[in-house]
């Protein structure tokens, strides 16, 4: 038989996805699973995004333009301008989701065998697109002791090659929630400029802060316009996770020609989508800050009943709605499937993504898991009562 590619060896399965089986065996015995492994939002999406869609009269479902509806390029820049973002509509392009946004600019700025520096632990497919890219990702290491902080820009710094080409930060952080500061931020500009670099930012979850902090995006910062390029998609913002629209955005000429090209060789993004997405920009204020205030007490909570738990240490986030917690354990993966395969407390367990699958370097992360606030707070309660209770059995077995 014909032998797969080296690349469809080397992509790495997702941490988030790969334990579905076992949920899946494990309802099939009755039991209930509470997912906090997987940041889909249980907040409704906006009904003016549904409305679109359901209020369209297209008798024909043509292509729409590679770089998608002037219309919503159009208004997107509009709504980036009013948040003091200097964006114009020449400035981006719409993607089939935040993924293909980073798949475009990996693609518009790297070559076969090029680096990127990525601080870790990061959003696991950050992988899958640099090995589907051939690109070789470079983790700098953040850590838990001090909130998956930035790391010193001296670690960045030694880190570079004649093989680099860009820097890659997802702000706020899927899966730490940790948000960089301004000065952070202007640390990393002042490094791309002295090496010129790339400088990708994947704020997809800007609007989700907490604690009267404030995000400080990329496309902010004077001077590095041709250093910039952001993602950024509609999936979390609106709770639309499943109208996979993103968009690739820079003011760097060079690279939006290349990245159009890729959008020209896969067509276009999808029609329905990009509808609502458009749509969605006439959300109010008023949703965002019921959501975001929602986000905040799931997050209060969450780390109140992790403290609870002896032997837990989780950093607490500021932004998105993920934290890292570190439990007792050698291993989360094992401890993850055990939780789906072997565990249940009144006839329900909990799912977590094991965080060793977001970072590059090996055998770190072993002892941690990403969690997801996106439940409701009463299912945050009942599922940490899961997590202690299996923990303490776990450890009687081990």
């Amino acid at each position: 038989m014909p032998n797969i590619s080296r690349k469809g060896m080397e992509m790495p399965q997702s941490p988030i996805r790969k334990l579905v089986p076992y949920a899946e065996a494990a309802k099939k015995k009755g039991r209930k699973v509470y997912h906090l492994n997987i940041g889909q939002p249980d907040i409704k999406t906006p009904q003016v995004a549904l409305d679109a869609i359901k209020n369209t009269n297209i008798t024909i479902l043509e292509y729409s333009h590679s770089a998608g509806f002037e219309s919503y390029r159009n208004k997107l820049a509009v709504s980036y301008q009013k948040i003091g973002l200097p964006i114009a509509t020449e400035d981006i392009i719409v993607t089939t989701g935040g993924s293909e946004a980073l798949l475009f600019a990996l693609g518009s700025t790297m070559d076969a065998g090029d680096e990127i520096i990525i601080p870790e632990p990061f959003y696991a497919n950050y992988n899958g697109f640099a090995v589907s890219s051939g690109v070789k990702v470079v983790p700098v290491v953040s850590g838990i002791e001090n909130g998956f902080a930035l790391p010193p820009i001296s670690d960045f710094e030694k880190l570079i090659t004649n093989k680099t080409k860009a820097i890659l930060i997802c702000n706020p952080g899927n899966p730490t929630g940790y948000l960089y500061s301004k000065e952070e931020i202007q640390q990393l500009a002042s490094l791309v400029q002295k090496h010129d670099l790339f400088l990708i930012a994947d704020e997809v979850y800007r609007e989700f802060v907490y604690d009267n902090e404030q995000h400080y995006s990329i496309m902010n910062i004077a001077g590095i316009e041709n250093h910039a390029i952001m993602i950024d998609s509609v999936s979390k913002r609106y709770s639309m996770c499943g109208a996979r629209i993103g968009c690739v955005v820079s003011k760097n000429k060079e690279v939006m020609t290349a990245a159009l090209k890729f959008a020209q060789a896969r067509l276009s993004p999808p029609t329905y989508e990009q509808i609502a997405s458009e749509a969605a920009l006439n959300t109010p204020k008023s949703y965002f800050d019921e959501v975001i205030e929602e986000y905040k007490e799931r997050r209060d909570v969450l780390v109140q009943e992790l403290h609870k738990i002896e032997g837990v240490t989780v950093a607490v986030p500021k932004g998105a709605f993920y934290c890292i917690a570190k439990l007792p354990v050698n291993n989360a993966d094992n401890f993850a499937q055990w939780l789906l395969e072997s565990f249940e407390l009144n006839n329900e367990t909990v799912m977590v993504a094991p965080a060793a699958g977001f970072y590059s370097t090996p055998n770190i992360g072993l002892s941690e898991v990403r969690i997801a606030y996106v439940l409701k707070k009463e299912d945050l309660v009942k599922s940490c009562e899961i997590l202690k209770a299996a923990l303490i059995e776990y450890k009687a077995l081990s």
